[in-house]
């Protein structure tokens, strides 16, 4: 019997987001042109793929483009994250947006919202420029000790300034400041756990992080997201703009901050916050992979 024969072919491609050398930064599977597929064949290719998230893209009469992403396990995300910059670094580079040879601003509709995204050239490289929103803050934890079970972690491995808590400037998060770097590394977290804890302060996912005031130009951070089935991530722009705002909320950087996320996982990925006049997320990417994807 001879194979069904395909129905669609669209173009289809991996970049590497917040990278600098291949095969490093998070990896984002990429859909063009996916207005005729289905929800559920958008949940069944992100999980062919197996990336942290995938992304399609298609027309929107509110914006320039509508994307939206799911993880490997079939969660919509939403938020202005790797997900929304990786696709449209992968159009700037695909020249599907024309020359970019000096700042241009599009409008994305994501998650029901329209956001901008501003692409500049830097060095023949294209930077890609996220505005977050407006920082909110959750209460500070009272207890760390079922946080720091869930983490795998000693209450002391917590430090107490700044304190941790939910910051949301998109998507909520966990901000958890540990003693330092090796302390980020070793936490392992445990799914059950980490749910009952990010499920009572209505956070979606937990950055971890260590900061060192002499050096306020950089942290070092891990993510964890069990809620959307996302166990680890290497680079995360809705928690990294929060951290940004939080800690200059709290007087501890002023302007702006790298963040360097993945190198435990061997994905270094790094993330740029810039916070004047707002929390902006900016980042470049890689394509490492251009195909056609039948279905």
């Amino acid at each position: 019997m001879s194979p069904q024969s395909s129905t669609a072919v669209l173009t289809a491609g991996l970049i590497d987001v917040f990278a600098d050398t291949s095969l490093s930064g998070n990896p984002l599977a990429v859909v063009e042109d996916a207005d005729g597929l289905s929800e559920t064949q958008m949940r069944r290719i992100a999980g062919e793929f197996n990336q942290a998230e995938t992304t399609f893209i298609m027309r929107s009469d509110r914006a320039d483009l509508k994307l939206r992403s799911f993880t490997a396990a079939g969660a919509e995300v939403g938020g202005a994250g790797h997900n929304a910059l990786g696709a449209w670094l992968w159009l700037a580079e695909e020249g599907k947006l024309g020359p970019i040879e000096a700042p241009r601003v599009f409008q994305q509709e994501i998650g029901g919202e329209v956001l901008p995204i501003e692409l500049r050239p830097v060095d023949g490289r294209i930077f890609g420029h996220m505005k977050q929103s407006a920082l909110k803050l959750g209460p500070a934890l009272a207890d760390v000790r079922p946080l720091a079970a869930a983490l795998g972690l000693a209450p002391e491995d917590i430090r107490a300034e700044p304190a941790p808590r939910v910051a949301d400037t998109g998507v909520a998060h966990l901000l958890v400041h540990l003693r330092d770097a090796a302390a980020v590394d070793r936490a392992e977290p445990a799914t059950k756990g980490l749910l009952k804890v990010l499920s009572a302060v209505f956070a979606e996912g937990c950055y971890v992080y260590a900061f060192d005031r002499s050096a306020p130009h950089r942290a070092y951070a891990r993510f964890f997201n069990p809620t959307v089935g996302l166990w680890e991530d290497a680079a995360t722009g809705t928690a990294a703009g929060p951290l940004g705002a939080y800690l200059e909320s709290e007087g501890l950087i002023s302007g702006a901050i790298e963040v360097e996320q993945g190198t435990k996982m061997g994905r270094r990925s790094v993330l740029r916050v810039s916070l004047a006049p707002e929390p902006e997320v900016s980042g470049a990417g890689i394509i490492v992979m251009r195909g056609r994807l039948s279905l």
